[in-house]
């Protein structure tokens, strides 16, 4: 049997039993018209850099950018969790915006008082500092939407989840503001390569109130912090 004679019979198989049928690479090669072989390797690696495989020109980088791009709005449609119950939701919900993203994003979940999701925004694209991630930025959304708390969230490229420490000094930045503003901080969820860690699970966030001279401090730092720069 001729090459383009099993071509004919493997896509007839799709046709009758279903596309589930097909590895990642034919998936690919279906969409593309370049031969499955070729996408033998890392299927995320072809969705990040479509032009490392032979054969794919402008017009079929385009094809892939757009079943990804569709993969990912048919996978928030039916799986977001419309409820965050814990980490796990929260990690789940940002996976599914953030896991393909080649560069570091800084976003926030909004929720109203029964943790429903009532939106998300992206605060900032790139490295995260104290400087880019400033508590004006990120509280402004909660305010605007009526949030009652926000969960707090970024990628690793790296794909390792830790957080580093100028994670932990911004977070700890943010959860001051937020008692001052009466918006909790509920975690900081960092996602890397299918692994996720909850910063509220390791202990470095914290919602308890300060005493009142603690408070009165940490009220004057943090709308000095609010008014820098504005």
């Amino acid at each position: 049997m001729c090459r383009k004679e099993l071509e004919t019979k493997v896509k007839e198989c799709g046709a009758a039993y279903g596309m589930g049928i097909y590895s990642d690479g034919e998936l690919l090669s279906l969409a593309t018209g370049i031969d499955p072989d070729k996408f033998s390797g890392n299927v995320q690696e072809t969705f990040d850099n479509p032009r490392s495989i032979d054969g794919i020109g402008k017009r079929k980088e385009l094809a892939v950018f757009a079943v990804r791009e569709l993969s990912k709005r048919l996978l928030q449609k039916k799986s977001t969790p419309r409820i965050i119950h814990g980490p796990e939701d929260a990690a789940a919900y940002v996976q599914e915006h953030l896991a393909l993203e080649k560069k570091e994003h800084f976003c926030e979940i909004l929720l109203n008082t029964k943790n429903h999701i009532i939106g998300w925004q992206v605060i900032s694209v790139g490295s995260l500092t104290a400087s880019v991630v400033h508590p004006r930025e990120v509280f402004a959304p909660a305010v605007l939407h009526h949030a009652a708390a926000i969960i707090v969230a970024h990628n690793h490229p790296s794909g390792d989840p830790t957080p580093s420490r100028e994670d932990i000094q911004v977070t700890q930045r943010l959860v001051k503001a937020g008692k001052i503003m009466d918006i909790q901080i509920l975690d900081h969820i960092i996602i890397g390569d299918n692994r996720f860690v909850s910063m509220k699970e390791k202990g470095l966030v914290s919602n308890e109130r300060t005493s009142s001279k603690d408070g009165a401090a940490e009220e004057r730092g943090v709308f000095a912090s609010l008014n820098a720069s504005s």
